[in-house]
């Protein structure tokens, strides 16, 4: 069986120029056919080609973009072998862009392109054709498939990818040095021609900088270009397809290139030689001046660190360096003094603190300047001749005497008189003085080493002729001790001593202290006084160790006969002058047991363990009695308050009038008072009686006439005051009743708003106005009411 292939023919006219383009699979020859091209399709397979006879076997088609003419482009013509011309088949085109951009003859198969084709958007088309029965609508052909490729023009001009780049270089750069790449692209095809071949030149920024013209790296391409002539440089970049040739489309974009600083300008002081005053009060570490070298760089190329390298002064003065302003701050490290030295003469050195070793050939980087220092002559202050005075004397001396000196003198040349004083807040007991002449300070009161031991006092130092020019010094003056104080006892000795003691028993131990200061350690002496030493039914006994034992010189003792001993006991220390003192030790006779163990004494116990002592017995007894006599007191009170009035005053509360501070509404105010309730009694409630006293005997109210409408307000305190008289339940005569009355003697008349009986509407507060400027105000009130009534 043999199977049948039928083709198509697919015809282009060559003839046309600039519309279509083949490009053969296979050649023959070694030229184009001039007239018909024959694209030849296998019914077995799309993909296999093969040559007819008389004909060249194509695949694909090509097309210029961008068309212009006022007709439909032709892009080739489908024919079937099976077409007889009588009309009984059509072509049929389907795939990309069929039946929108590309259009066939469906009776001649000539295939045109309805629109513009931009290679850009679809390069390429490919497209489907077959040739069916126009009756049956059967295909008498397989479909075949084809590519329509769109020839590119050069139509897009190159673009960066930037609008505008910025870069930036050290300055002083080598020449030839990177500064940033710009990149351009073309949409065109770079397969076909020159069209997207893009070439970069420098149109603006020669002879600075130069650009490479297939990468586009722009370099430097002068050398030392300084930043601090020249900081910012704008260089235009044109990129240019079709290889830069004539023609080609090009497009251009900025570049903005900033040199940055490096260190090559060393600090320069703008002058040799600075000049300052300063007084010779200045405290330490104050200011003295400023200086300040110039430097062309900045930031920290910028940076400087000021230093005194020599001068006379360099002990004197230091130097600081403003981190803001990069100035050199001169401060004072001494006190200064006018009189020994009034001229400094120093050489201070400004040196960057980041040198960069490249350009240490254009010199050193530091520059030295000679700053005088004058000091100028100020009023001081006395000056002491030491900074604190410590003073010793004795507290037995006598007054008057002195202690001690203090000197100062005026430091200025003048050398001025000074004169002394106390300062008075440091010695308010005036215990001290001092001569104004000479600065001797003695005492004016007794001194008392065991009442205060150091005294601290302020000594001022002035100037006669200029007194605000003082000083201060602290004076410490120590009292020393004499003496003067005699022992006594570390206690007050209260004891005890049993009536069946036998003798030399030991019934109490004695210790003295002393105020005095002893520097070998006290040493004290006890015995009995001469008028007790041989009566006494007691012995001491000086332990000579400053303590000493009272013993019991007989065997028994009897309270009912003798129930208190006092012992007299002569204490003395061995310093000098002997000083001695007389105490007395209480000793009791008291009951004990077998064991020595106190039961009770003759007058009271020293110890009571078991009960109160009388005293306290009679404190509590007083006690019960104020507390007796308080209670009975109060009730007598209260019995007598019950037959007086509740409320005790002045006035009666019936008729007075009661004032809550309490501020009403005004005119319009209806709720505030009801002049119908004063006069009409009726309207009281008849049970209600006086809230001020307990009434002994209830009376029946008698009731009042009520008041006419017109009465006057006179009239009606008239009446109510003659049925007070008679009232036998009015309070006493001699109670006080408060009647208040208006008169008619005030130009304004009443304000009160218990005779307003008509409305705001009948009022006219026209005469308000004439009342004088106090009444103002309320005429513009009122006065607005009325026209905005009227209005």
């Amino acid at each position: 069986m043999m199977r049948t292939y039928h083709c198509f023919w697919l015809l282009f006219w060559a003839s046309q120029p600039h519309q279509s383009f083949l490009t053969p699979l296979s050649k023959r020859t070694s030229g184009f056919p001039e007239k018909e091209k024959v694209l030849v399709l296998s019914g077995n397979s799309r993909q296999d080609l093969h040559r007819s006879k008389r004909s060249w076997m194509w695949n694909q088609f090509f097309l210029l973009e961008e068309y212009t003419g006022t007709d439909y482009q032709y892009v080739g013509k489908l024919h079937s072998d099976q077409d007889k011309g009588d009309g009984s088949l059509k072509y049929i085109l389907s795939g990309d862009g069929a039946g929108d951009l590309f259009i066939i003859n469906e009776n001649t198969g000539d295939i045109q392109a309805t629109k513009r084709l931009d290679r850009e958007e679809k390069p390429v088309y490919i497209l489907r054709a077959q040739a069916v029965n126009r009756r049956t609508g059967r295909p008498v052909e397989p479909e075949s498939e084809f590519i329509i490729k769109i020839h590119d023009i050069n139509d897009n001009e190159p673009m960066f990818t930037k609008d505008v780049y910025n870069a930036s270089i050290p300055e002083m750069s080598d020449v030839g040095t990177f500064v940033v790449q710009v990149t351009a692209t073309d949409a065109d095809d770079p397969t076909y021609g020159n069209s997207a071949k893009v070439v970069y030149s420098i149109l603006q920024g020669q002879p600075y900088f130069s650009v490479e013209s297939e990468t586009g790296i722009i370099k430097t391409a002068l050398l030392n270009m300084d930043r601090e002539n020249r900081e910012q440089y704008q260089v235009v970049i044109q990129a240019k397809d079709m290889g830069g040739q004539m023609g080609g489309l090009s497009g251009t974009t900025t570049v903005n290139i900033t040199l940055t600083d490096v260190n090559d300008n060393p600090p320069r002081f703008p002058q040799s030689t600075y000049q300052f005053r300063v007084p010779e009060s200045m405290p330490l570490d104050s200011p003295v001046g400023r200086i300040k070298a110039n430097d062309a760089d900045v930031d920290e190329n910028a940076e400087i660190e000021y230093s005194i390298t020599e001068g006379d002064g360099y002990d004197m003065f230091g130097i600081t360096t403003d981190k803001d302003t990069q100035e050199g701050i001169i401060t004072v490290k001494k006190a200064l003094d006018f009189e020994n030295k009034n001229l400094y003469i120093l050489k201070v050195e400004a040196a960057n603190t980041h040198v960069d070793p490249r350009f240490l050939y254009l010199g050193p980087f530091k520059d030295s300047a000679t700053v005088r220092i004058q000091v100028e002559d100020v009023d001081e202050p006395p000056v002491f001749s030491r900074p604190a005075y410590i003073m010793e004397v004795k507290e037995d001396v006598p007054i008057n005497s002195v202690i001690g000196t203090v000197t100062a003198q005026d430091p200025d040349a003048a050398r001025n008189p000074v004169k002394y004083s106390v300062d008075r807040h440091t010695d308010m007991d005036r215990i001290f003085n001092i001569n104004s002449g000479n600065g001797s300070i003695f005492t004016s009161k007794p001194l008392d080493r065991e009442t205060l031991l150091w005294h601290n006092i302020t000594v001022i130092a002035a100037e006669i002729n200029n007194p605000k020019q003082s000083s201060r010094v602290p004076v410490f003056i120590k009292v020393l001790d004499v003496n003067d104080n005699a022992p006594e006892f570390a206690m007050f000795y209260e004891t005890f001593v049993c009536e069946n003691a036998k003798a030399e028993q030991l019934i109490q131990t004695l210790s003295a202290v002393d105020k005095d200061d002893s520097y070998n350690g006290h040493q004290f002496s006890f015995s009995l006084a001469p008028e007790a030493a041989s009566s006494s039914n007691f012995t001491l006994q000086d332990n000579r160790d400053n303590t000493a034992g009272i013993f019991t010189r007989k065997t028994r003792y009897n309270r009912h006969e003798t129930s208190t001993y006092f012992l007299p006991v002569v204490i003395s220390d061995n310093d000098y002058p002997i000083q001695s003192s007389t105490e007395t030790v209480t000793i009791r006779v008291c009951a004990c047991d077998h064991r020595g163990k106190m039961l009770s004494c003759n007058a009271e116990a020293l110890i009571h363990p078991t009960g109160l002592s009388t005293g306290a017995l009679i404190a509590i007894l007083l006690c019960i009695i104020i507390l007796l006599v308080t209670v009975v007191l109060f009730a007598a009170l209260r019995r007598q308050r019950k037959k007086e009035p509740l409320i005790i005053s002045k006035e009666d509360i019936r008729d007075n009038i009661v004032s809550y501070n309490d501020e009403g509404g005004g005119e319009e105010d209806t709720q505030a008072f009801d002049i119908g309730t004063l006069r009409n009694p009726e309207a009281i409630d008849d049970n209600k009686l006086r809230r001020d006293i307990v009434p002994e005997t209830l009376f029946i109210p008698r009731r009042t006439a009520t008041a006419r409408d017109n009465t006057d307000v006179r009239d009606f305190i008239n009446q109510r005051l003659k049925e007070n008289d008679t009232d036998p339940t009015a309070p006493p005569y001699d109670s006080l009743a408060t009647y208040a009355y208006e008169g008619n003697g005030s130009v304004a008349e009443s304000l009160s708003s218990l005779e307003s009986v008509t409305t705001d509407g009948d009022q006219d507060y026209d005469y308000l106005s004439d009342w004088g400027p106090r009444f103002k105000k309320l005429a513009d009130m009122y006065g607005s009411m009325d026209s905005d009534k009227d209005s």
